[in-house]
């Protein structure tokens, strides 16, 4: 019998069931809308799929997948697109919220904001003496080129005596 050169209307009916219902319907579901017998719905329906026996239908299949992928294709430029024209609709009906809410998800894909969040772990009445000295030179160093600070090396004894002659200074 051989490979027919081209493609039935039932075939086509049933390749476009399937890939315009992709993931709502199954192979027999598309083979009985396509005009199928329900008894061999399944049948055909793997026989449809299968690239030995129907070339044509896979080949029909997979080009309508491809064309549906292009044309809800998300990129940059439509991404950003999409939302400005659902700004302008919706400041025509009035509705700043969601025209604002558009406005601000175009700003994000365009990157002008930065979602960051900051999660904080431990509380400094737990943390011990050395773990505070330490969190706090860590601070320092890390913010140094932004307070113009500049971090000293100095031992706890000698913070201790400075401050105990300082006391006694003023106490004089």
């Amino acid at each position: 019998m051989g490979v027919p050169k081209r493609l039935t209307t039932m075939q086509i009916k049933f390749a476009e069931y399937l890939v315009f219902n992709e993931g709502r319907t199954t192979g027999a579901e598309a083979a009985i809308a396509a005009g199928y017998s329900k008894d061999r719905a399944r049948i055909e329906a793997s026989e449809l799929q299968n690239p030995t026996l129907s070339p044509l239908v896979v080949q029909y299949i997979g080009s309508l997948r491809e064309e549906n992928l292009k044309k809800y294709e998300v990129s940059y430029d439509k991404h950003v697109a999409e939302l400005g024209k659902i700004r302008e609709a919706a400041l025509k009906k009035n509705a700043f919220s969601a025209a604002t809410n558009a406005e601000k998800n175009r700003g994000m894909a365009a990157g002008l904001y930065i979602d960051r969040k900051i999660i904080k772990t431990g509380k400094l009445e737990e943390m011990s003496e050395e773990e505070l000295e330490l969190k706090m030179k860590k601070i320092l160093e890390d913010y140094a080129p932004i307070l113009n600070a500049k971090v000293v090396e100095a031992l706890p004894e000698e913070v201790d005596e400075t401050d105990q002659s300082a006391s006694s200074e003023s106490s004089s």
